[in-house]
């Protein structure tokens, strides 16, 4: 089979919507996860299935990525990384709550919440940013498709605007790696991350 037509078709797509990126809300998203790192916020982070993956790379790269080399360092929590946390609320409780029943009584003023949804409408990450919102604390919004709810709720949003599942995670990786080597040269001093 010759794909290659194919595979030209995903890498001009991904090309198209990478230009389309709202760079005001990158910038807008640098400065608040910088805010909330020099006042020693929590940031925490969620998102379902492929977007749990991402939510975990995110808490890599930052708490050790770019922490590793500051003295104030990013205090990024994953909400999808206890498996038995989240196994014994959806059991108990429901999956819509796996999310915002984690929140409660743990999230403090100055915190933020890092919301992923590739179609903006996964319910129980809307309950968790619901109730952020409720305590007043601002949510940073990783949408694809149209936004959904998600883009409407978020006070900065970081939107793929493309019908794409792949698409749409493949830039919300971007948006974790282009912030990343931002931080990298800015807080740390390096163009990008080497290791010999």
């Amino acid at each position: 089979m010759d794909y290659k037509k194919d595979i030209q078709n995903y890498i001009e797509l991904e090309i198209e919507v990478l230009r389309k990126l709202d760079v005001d809300q990158i910038n807008k998203a640098l400065n608040l996860l910088d805010e909330t790192r020099l006042r020693k916020g929590r940031i925490y982070i969620c998102g379902n299935g492929g977007s749990a993956a991402t939510a975990s790379h995110f808490q890599n790269d930052f708490n050790k990525g770019v922490s590793e080399y500051i003295d104030i360092p990013f205090r990024f929590h994953c909400l999808n990384d206890n498996v038995a946390t989240l196994m014994a609320i959806a059991n108990d409780i429901g999956y819509e709550e796996v999310f915002r029943f984690q929140l409660r009584g743990n999230l403090e003023p100055g915190d933020i919440l890092v919301a992923i949804s590739g179609s903006g409408n996964s319910p129980n990450v809307i309950h968790a940013v619901e109730y952020a919102k409720s305590l007043g604390n601002q949510i940073i919004g990783l949408t694809g498709y149209t936004g959904g709810k998600l883009k409407e709720l978020s006070d900065i949003s970081l939107h793929a605007p493309v019908m794409s599942m792949q698409v749409t995670e493949d830039i919300h990786m971007i948006f974790d790696h282009l912030m990343m080597s931002v931080f990298y040269k800015y807080l740390c001093g390096k163009e990008h991350l080497r290791r010999e």
